[in-house]
């Protein structure tokens, strides 16, 4: 009798991995394509590394840091507490950070904020958006 292929659920790792060089790599402004030609693999493949469908080896992760200029350690950053087990991420304003800028908004909000060159502006921005989220200013 055939077996029936069971899909094996990704790694917490890889996906947190993998969420990190897509969150790089649109922070730097770089298409899948570019990355993948930079690795000489194809943006499909980027793409499963990505979503942590595929786990990055360690040489392809060094090339990638390398590609995305950031060192390898970062990739690990705000992770999953236990390489061992599916735990969930770390506790920690890392995760939000990640969460924010892997949206559409949040991607063009921090684009746009980074542009404006007057420490009054931003603050006052950041006051405004503390108020339609009615949080206390600190």
């Amino acid at each position: 009798m055939p077996h029936k292929l069971e899909t094996k659920a990704p790694n917490s790792i890889d996906v947190h991995v993998g969420s990190r060089i897509r969150l790089q790599r649109v922070l730097k402004g770089m298409s899948q394509t570019t990355l993948a030609e930079g690795l000489g693999i194809t943006f499909q493949q980027v793409q499963k590394y990505e979503k942590g469908t595929n786990r990055v080896g360690s040489s392809r992760l060094q090339a990638i840091a390398s590609i995305l200029g950031v060192p390898v350690a970062w990739f690990f950053e705000e992770g999953p507490v236990s390489s061992s087990t599916s735990q969930g991420l770390a506790a920690g304003a890392g995760t939000e950070i990640t969460q924010f800028l892997n949206s559409v908004e949040g991607l063009s909000l921090n684009r746009a904020f980074v542009k404006i060159q007057d420490d009054k502006i931003r603050r006052k921005i950041v006051d405004v958006v503390k108020a339609l989220a009615r949080e206390p200013s600190e």
